[in-house]
């Protein structure tokens, strides 16, 4: 295992480093907060060990609450055990609070600092062997090819937070050449969101399966089934759009969902707007329909709101549905994937420090 020590003294560094290498372990050492931050920008541990107190003569464990927050901040998911030689109920706490896997005291003792130590690397190897099959279930829901449909072309892209997450997007052949396509956001992150999204993806099949063509009626049933079946505080935004070509009309219902945007060949937009609540927040949702006629050049946006609000835990300024328009704008004359493509890279380009989902399905009307 390769650990991280960090900590002011060179003595305690040195401690750390010989007991770590007498287990057959490697130790790389920083001597203040700072040097923690690059070395994790750069490089992989299987564990931080780093103190709470940094500056000479202080004791509050300011410094390490800061750096447990920065290291969050920064995407680094690595297990951290802290140590202070000034512990107390409190700050431990609130070093768990921050992100920290365990607590120790300085001085410490070597087989209790060698079981935390190695008790976390285990749990966090656990965790990410639990993630990778999270994410490859996740993967083979998310569709691939669909049917070919007159007059219209159609890409879509989900990009996971942490692996996994609880935005969804699917498009399935509702008959007489219609085409439907769906993309929700379960609320929260990780494998819960993800568990829930699956729930919700089985639920969406399973409907169309038995009859349901799309429209309130089908929103409706899945606003049933996600509020028996979830957790009271969890809700999903769903945005359910149904093509067909014979009239080349997109209707669509938007159960909370963020607004998807149509930018017209003739460079006129307007905006798919919520016609109902998020499902599962009530028994009962009565959402309503709406639809938009489309001619040759016009691309339909489809996105969750990880993409305007992107940047701004990092920069503190999301993304935005301006910069998004722009965006799209510039890329109208592309390809659907194309579309898709280039909106995912400037997203990624303005948020390089991704916090939460994002998911685009673009829909392009074509002669």
């Amino acid at each position: 295992m390769r650990v991280l020590v960090a900590d002011d003294q060179q003595g305690v560094l040195d401690a750390a480093h010989f007991l770590l290498k007498a287990e057959g372990h490697s130790a790389v050492t920083a001597d203040s907060p700072q040097s923690v931050l690059r070395l994790t920008a750069k490089d992989e541990f299987d564990l931080i060990l780093m103190d709470l107190n940094y500056a000479r003569d202080t004791t509050s464990g300011q410094e390490g609450l800061d750096l447990l927050a920065a290291l969050r901040s920064a995407g680094v998911r690595t297990p951290v055990v802290v140590m202070t030689a000034w512990g107390s109920v409190d700050l431990a706490v609130e070093a768990m609070r921050r992100g920290a896997s365990d607590f120790v005291q300085k001085p410490w003792d070597n087989t209790r600092l060698l079981e935390t130590i190695e008790k976390q690397v285990a749990k966090a190897r656990s965790a990410r062997s639990d993630l990778d099959i999270a994410r490859e279930v996740q993967a083979k829901l998310l569709p691939r090819t669909g049917p070919k449909i007159s007059g219209l072309e159609y890409a879509g892209r989900c990009v996971p937070a942490r692996g996994v997450g609880g935005d969804y997007f699917d498009w399935f052949d509702l008959g007489s050449g219609q085409i439907g396509f769906v993309l929700a956001d379960v609320s929260g992150k990780g494998i819960g969101a993800a568990l829930l999204m699956a729930n919700l993806h089985g639920a969406l099949r399973t409907l169309l399966s038995v009859g349901f063509s799309g429209g309130p009626q089908l929103v409706e049933a899945v606003n049933r089934q996600f509020w028996e079946s979830s957790p009271p505080e969890q809700y999903a935004t769903l945005l359910f759009a149904r093509f067909d070509p014979r009239f080349c009309r997109l209707s669509y219902v938007n159960a909370g969902h963020a607004p998807g945007m149509v930018l017209h060949s003739d460079g006129s937009r307007e905006t798919l707007e919520p016609t109902g609540m998020p499902v599962g927040l009530f028994a009962n949702s009565n959402p309503g329909e709406q639809s938009v006629d489309l001619q040759p050049g016009d691309v339909v946006l489809l996105y969750s709101d990880g993409v305007v609000e992107a940047g701004m835990s990092g920069r503190g300024e999301d993304f935005g549905e301006e910069r998004l328009a722009a965006s799209l704008q510039s890329v109208q004359l592309s390809s659907a994937a194309e579309v898709v493509s280039r909106i995912c890279e400037r997203v990624a380009a303005w948020d390089s420090d991704q916090h939460d989902d994002y998911t685009v399905l673009a829909l392009r009307c074509v002669a």
